[in-house]
């Protein structure tokens, strides 16, 4: 049996040895890889538009083969008639690693032909990689057309756990919203807002409330298309926005003191919490008080139901996220996946492997 094994690799911080999808990875590698099969890692890296060598997945055959206790060999090229051909004749027990999928516009385009190249060279297909379940990509939609195809234990994890605090909630709920723009969270509020008691908005989101309360915002992230919708959105009572931040210039880069206190309130007596993105520009440590200061009050409540997702807000964080699984915690590996996913939207990757066939 060969495994076509989709990962997620889409990893751009140096120290990608310590972030969550690299422990994941590393995981799923050593669930799937035994004496009897073989194991053919299909994943991605960046938004290349063509062959982009400083994006190569070459560094993580590395990584992955020491992190895992593994030899993991790495395929350079897309020739393949002689990865098929490699593949075939290794040893049961073998992994391999191929190139950046996105190097290849047929990936991006949901290409049937790709599709049919990378279904060639194993037996079943599996999508562990939940974070990209959102995209209509070769490797993750097109590719179940052509052998029998079922879902890794990350992505029904995250399924089950967003299900849950999408559909069954314990109240009170508590939604966070925070990041640089409203507009890539707008159908996830719009869906959990008749759900929830509260949403606490900071971050770039938060400005466009201000602005629209006649705050001199300046130079502040905002969103002028949004303001219709802003508008919309401000009179609906659960909306929590800050009552007072931090600047610098003619910018809001942060929450201030009393909205700490005043979210930490709220957060205390919560039974469910879904938090994405960041209070502030947490790069900045002196602007990074009002996201460690709600993380600090996420993660002190041991009774809440809680999911944290988006590459930011788990970046900010800097915690030991494998560690971190204690309580009732649940950190997403998906950012656009999550935010879809719980606004009730189906997942293309996850239809597509309950396709007949």
């Amino acid at each position: 049996m060969t495994y076509l094994l989709r990962l997620n690799l889409d990893i751009k911080e140096q120290n990608f040895r310590d972030q969550l999808r690299f422990k994941l990875a590393t995981s799923s590698i050593k669930s799937y890889s035994k004496k009897t099969n073989k194991v053919v890692i299909l994943s991605h890296l960046g938004r290349p538009r063509s062959i982009d060598r400083s994006l190569s997945l070459k560094p993580f055959a590395k990584a992955l083969a020491s992190a895992s206790g593994k030899s993991i060999k790495f395929i350079p090229h897309f020739d393949f008639k002689k990865i098929k051909n490699e593949i075939d004749n290794s040893p049961p027990g073998s992994i391999f690693l191929l190139e950046n999928l996105r190097f290849l516009p047929g990936e991006r385009k949901n290409s049937r032909t790709l599709a049919k190249n990378l279904a060639a060279l194993g037996n079943r297909y599996i999508n562990n990689d939940f974070a990209d379940s959102h995209r209509v990509d070769a490797s993750i939609s097109a590719i179940t057309e052509f052998l029998p195809s079922t879902p890794g234990p990350i992505l029904k994890k995250e399924t089950q756990a967003l299900t849950k605090v999408r559909t069954n909630p314990r109240h009170p709920f508590v939604l966070i919203i925070g990041g640089a723009k409203l507009a890539d969270k707008i159908l996830f509020t719009k869906y959990l807002l008749p759900k929830v008691d509260y949403a606490l908005v900071g971050g770039g989101p938060a400005n466009n409330f201000l602005k629209l309360n006649k705050v001199n915002i300046g130079s502040s992230i905002n969103e002028p298309k949004l303001a219709q919708t802003t508008k919309l959105l401000s009179k609906n009572k659960k909306i929590v926005i800050p009552i007072d931040w931090k600047k610098e210039g003619n910018k809001i880069l942060d929450i201030g003191p009393k909205t700490i206190k005043l979210y930490s309130e709220i957060i205390s007596n919560a039974r469910t919490i879904i938090w994405n993105g960041p209070m502030g520009y947490f790069e900045k440590e002196k602007f990074a008080v009002g996201t460690l200061s709600i993380a600090k009050a996420v993660l002190k409540n041991k009774k809440a139901e809680t999911v944290i997702g988006g590459g930011e807000t788990i970046a900010a964080l800097s915690l030991k996220l494998d560690k971190q699984r204690h309580g009732k915690i649940f950190i997403s590996t998906g950012g656009g996946a999550m935010l879809e996913f719980l606004a009730g939207k189906k997942l293309p990757g996850i239809a597509a492997l309950k396709r007949k066939r």
